[in-house]
């Protein structure tokens, strides 16, 4: 696939948008204007946790503290109760804890808002930081996660064995005014129509634009 079928696949997506479920932490960042700490915080507590339960967890931990200097005055049990069920909540806790800590002490309790500066908190890998620079700031950045992998490669657009050979692949072949909505628009997709196991290549918007790469089996 080339890059103008790529894009033609993210236009066709962005009409069909409103049908799906958004991804949680883009939902709240957009529908509740959450604040940069408050995204970083959400995306920390999404990883391997259910959109709903990060939704709901969020929301209880930000009622009682949703700034770095208030998290400070918690405890990591505090901060696990509030995010609990979410998905090794206690690790998640005492993560949110240190960034907190980073961020009053190094940064005057602001999130940084480049890739280096998000890398150098614990616990934020390339797919967080992205999110959060693509979400807090509006900066051009591709949020890698499994959904994106996978149809990145099913597409035919990549071909790539990690999420971070995938980010780096698209960067290469998308311009950047496009990079924003990848996230947003294949996730969505991933979870309703283009799933892992047996996609709805029949109802699918794209398929005369997919290569189906790696799909033996559809509906």
């Amino acid at each position: 696939m080339d890059t103008n079928r790529f894009v033609e696949v993210l236009n066709t997506l962005e009409k069909e948008f409103p049908k799906w479920n958004a991804p949680v932490v883009s939902l709240m960042a957009k529908r509740d204007k959450r604040t940069p700490f408050q995204i970083l915080i959400s995306t920390i507590i999404s990883l391997r946790t259910k959109d709903q339960i990060t939704a709901e967890a969020s929301e209880r931990l930000f009622k009682i503290a949703d700034t770095p200097e208030k998290i400070l005055k918690l405890s990591e049990k505090e901060i696990a109760e509030a995010i609990y069920p979410a998905g090794f909540y206690r690790n998640k806790a005492k993560t949110i804890k240190e960034i907190s800590k980073i961020l009053v002490e190094k940064y005057n309790g602001k999130v940084p808002d480049t890739l280096e500066g998000l890398l150098s908190l614990p616990g934020v890998g390339r797919k967080t930081a992205n999110l959060v620079l693509a979400l807090s700031f509006n900066k051009p950045a591709i949020c890698v996660d499994v959904h994106v992998h996978r149809i990145s490669n099913r597409l035919g657009i990549v071909n790539t064995k990690t999420p971070e050979e995938t980010e780096f692949a698209l960067m290469e072949k998308v311009p950047k005014k496009y990079w924003n909505r990848i996230n947003d628009l294949l996730v969505a997709f991933g979870q309703t129509i283009c799933k892992p196991i047996s996609p709805h290549c029949s109802i699918c918007p794209v398929k005369h634009l997919c290569e189906q790469k790696g799909v033996d089996k559809h509906r």
